[in-house]
């Protein structure tokens, strides 16, 4: 009798392995997140600093384990060049050959745009950041997108909360991006009660270096208007603030009013001291434990403090993590009940998915370009906080 036990042993623990092994293996596989950026051509910056953002946050979130509940996290990176067919086929490689089980990107909006619909055939979580375009969450949403980054109108709530009066003029790049910002600009004015009226609307090729003809139309369009004449910047990658100032707008009673910009931009700011406008994020501003970790570590490490776009990245690895922690098993349909109205700490404090059409809501800040500035990233000082409370933003989707 005895030799037949050690078989019979043999054969039930080999069918409890096999029965077990998918348990197991289940619960020990890696969770695999994409981050599509556009690390080639004129945004090169900002996904540079997204995917900085991105990983500071993950090792921040995890205590430098690089793991949710015990299984490890994979991070694969992409780079679509800000091109809408290349960030198409990426997303759609990262959810079907890498079986990535959240994806976050990217920094164009046309780009980000194009990748809308590959979420919701694959019926995968797509984060978007920093992407800004208001139609990410309007009428191109499906359930699939949720956008940690704010929106053009979220930008144009911000500014237009600070001009109550006068004449503006807008000058901006013509691509999604550009379109959208002024579009959202116009409607803002008239969402916050601002008295100040649309003059003149100048779109640029990307690639624009020579600005006089634009501005010599803003200006021609602004100088007999009432006062304040303000002459908005919206503009993507190399700011071309320093090139209008050396037109003299001031002979025609115009005032350059800038969108809030990373810091390599704003720093060449210096001789406008005084000049306020609206930002999304600025190092000094948000006063938090997370914040308060990223700018020393950044510090400490790259010699110089995180930018807006680092606090985006930070921002959207907090929705990643928050989202893997509240549905483990990584599924696409269970991730979108898990995240619609989520809460998570960010370096500007708590954000939450609006369930309406998954955009976080989040406070933005008014500055103005000080004075005195004791080192080249003592740039802005804060005038207030503006609570995303106050920010009237509309609900765009088709839902």
């Amino acid at each position: 009798m005895n030799h037949l036990i050690k078989p019979l042993s043999v054969a039930i623990l080999a069918a409890f392995a096999a029965t077990a092994a998918p348990t197991v293996l289940a619960q020990g596989k890696d969770l695999k997140v994409a981050l599509i950026a556009g690390k080639t051509g004129v945004m090169e910056a900002y996904a540079k600093e997204t995917e900085t953002g991105f990983m500071m946050g993950l090792e921040y979130l995890t205590g430098g384990k690089m793991e949710i509940n015990g299984r490890k996290l994979k991070v694969i990176v992409k780079d679509d060049q800000s091109k809408p067919d290349l960030g198409r086929t990426l997303l759609a490689e990262a959810y079907g050959d890498d079986q990535v089980d959240i994806a976050v990107g990217t920094t164009s909006s046309g780009s980000a745009l194009a990748m809308l619909p590959v979420a919701k055939e694959y019926r995968k979580v797509l984060i978007i950041e920093p992407a800004v375009a208001d139609a990410i969450t309007g009428d191109k949403w499906n359930k699939y997108i949720f956008r940690t980054a704010r929106s053009s109108m979220q930008d144009a709530l911000a500014a237009a909360s600070l001009l109550k009066q006068g004449s503006v003029g807008f000058l901006t790049q013509d691509y999604a991006f550009g379109r959208d910002a002024i579009k959202a600009g116009k409607e803002a004015l008239s969402a916050t009660g601002s008295k100040a009226k649309v003059v003149h609307e100048e779109y640029a090729p990307m690639t624009t270096t020579d600005f006089t003809a634009s501005a010599q139309r803003l200006f021609d369009a602004l100088k007999d208007k009432p006062q304040p004449r303000l002459l908005q910047i919206v503009w993507a990658g190399p700011n071309p603030m320093n090139k209008l100032a050396d037109l003299k707008p001031e002979r025609y009673g115009v005032l350059l009013s800038p969108g809030g910009n990373i810091l390599p931009v704003m720093k060449t700011w210096k001789n406008y001291a005084g000049t306020e406008g609206a930002i999304y994020y600025y190092y000094g501003f948000p006063k938090n434990k997370m914040n308060d970790w990223l700018v020393a570590e950044h510090t400490k490490r790259f010699k110089s403090p995180p930018d807006m776009f680092t606090a985006g990245g930070m921002a959207a690895a907090s929705a990643v993590f928050a989202a893997l922690s509240k549905a483990p098993n990584a599924n696409g349909d269970q991730m979108v009940a898990a995240m619609e109205g989520m809460s998570f700490e960010t370096p500007k404090g708590s954000m939450s998915f609006r369930k309406e059409d998954h955009q976080a809501l989040q406070p933005m800040y008014h500055f103005r370009i000080k004075k005195d500035q004791k080192n080249e990233w003592d740039i802005l000082e804060l005038v207030r906080e503006i609570p995303a409370s106050e920010l009237p933003l509309p609900v765009r989707n088709k839902r």
